[in-house]
C-alpha cells in the first residue's frame, strides 16, 4: 500500500515541480468538476448515451480528483480517474468529431487540453505526488530506530 501511494522518485527539486503541477492541474479540475458535481447524475445533455452513474463517477473524478491533487492525497488513484475521464473525452467527443490537436480558429474545438491533462495524469501515475504531499506524510517509510543500548 505504501508503495502505491508514495514514491520519492524525483528528489526535492523534482518534488517542487510536481507540487506546482499538482496545484495548477488540481485547481483546473476543481473548476471543471464544480458544475458537474452540482448535478452529478445528469450534467450531460438529455439523451446522452452515458448512464447517470458514469456521469457521477466522471464528476467525482474531476472535482474530487482536483481536490486530491491539490493536497496530494491518494494522488495515483485520483489520477487514474482523471486519466480515464480524458480517455473517454478523447474517444467519445474529440476524435469522433474530427477535432484537430490545436484549433486555428478562435474558440474552435480541439483535443489539446484533454491530451495535456491525460499526459499529466500519466506522469503522476508513474512518478507519484512527490515529497510535498499528504501521501508523503501518510505513507512514507517509517524511520528505523535502534534499540537503546546498541
Amino acid at each position: 500500500m505504501r508503495r502505491l501511494f508514495y514514491c520519492d522518485t524525483v528528489g526535492r527539486i523534482g518534488s517542487v515541480g510536481l507540487l506546482l503541477l499538482r496545484l495548477v492541474m488540481g485547481t483546473a479540475f476543481l473548476f471543471h468538476g464544480w458544475p458537474k458535481i452540482q448535478n452529478p447524475f445528469g450534467w450531460m445533455p438529455p439523451g446522452s448515451p452515458v448512464p447517470g452513474i458514469f456521469q457521477a463517477l466522471a464528476a467525482l473524478a474531476e472535482f474530487g480528483g482536483g481536490a486530491a491533487l491539490i493536497v496530494g492525497l491518494l494522488t495515483r488513484l485520483a489520477c487514474l480517474g482523471i486519466a480515464t475521464n480524458m480517455i473517454v473525452a478523447l474517444a467519445m467527443v474529440h476524435l469522433p468529431h474530427g477535432d484537430p490537436f490545436v484549433s486555428m480558429k478562435p474558440g474552435g474545438q480541439s483535443f489539446e487540453l484533454a491530451a495535456v491533462y491525460l499526459v499529466c495524469a500519466v506522469v503522476f501515475l508513474l512518478l507519484g505526488p512527490g515529497r510535498f504531499s499528504l501521501d508523503a506524510l501518510l505513507f512514507r517509510k517509517p524511520i528505523e530506530t535502534k534499540p537503546v543500548g546498541e
